[in-house]
This record gives C-alpha cells, sequence and structure tokens, in this order.
C-alpha cells in the first residue's frame, strides 16, 4: 500500500462521514431555524418546543436516509477490504 492509497482511503473515509451525516444535520439545522424562528415570532420560550420537533425530524430523517447512509458506508468497507484483500496493490 502506497502512501497515495492511504491518502485515498481517509479522504473517501472523510467525506463519506460528511455525506452520509449531511442530510441528518441539514434536517436538524432547518427544523431548529424554523423552530427559533416560530420561537422569536411568537415570544414562547418553552423548552420541550425546541428540542421534541428536532427529535422526532432526525428520527424520521434516520428512518429515510438509512439506507442511503448503509450504502454508503458498505462501499468504502468494500474498498478498503478488497484493497487488504489483493495486499494493497
Amino acid at each position: 500500500m502506497t502512501e497515495s492509497d492511504t491518502h485515498r482511503i481517509l479522504s473517501d473515509a472523510f467525506l463519506t462521514v460528511l455525506y452520509a451525516a449531511g442530510p441528518i444535520m441539514a434536517i436538524a439545522l432547518v427544523v431548529g431555524l424554523l423552530i427559533a424562528f416560530f420561537q422569536a415570532l411568537t415570544q414562547i420560550q418553552e423548552m420541550t418546543l425546541t428540542f421534541v420537533p428536532k427529535i422526532v425530524a432526525i428520527f424520521l430523517g434516520l428512518l429515510v436516509f438509512t439506507p442511503f447512509m448503509y450504502s454508503m458506508v458498505k462501499t468504502l468497507s468494500d474498498r478498503a477490504f478488497d484493497l487488504i484483500v489483493s495486499g494493497g496493490s
């Protein structure tokens, strides 16, 4: 295994983490901004109003995006294991 192979695997791993976590983080961001906007408009400062909708949205996002996340991680692990089996050549 050369230095370029190691660099490629590490960069693929970082990108996989970003792509897999990206949709869930985007959902949390959008829901959080909508709740903050709603609270600013109505001046309702209830603590459960900030957490419960975000938790529900993240859970629903995980239900929807789990197959995508699984395929991303599986592709990365298949490439890494194939490199291991081939002896790095």
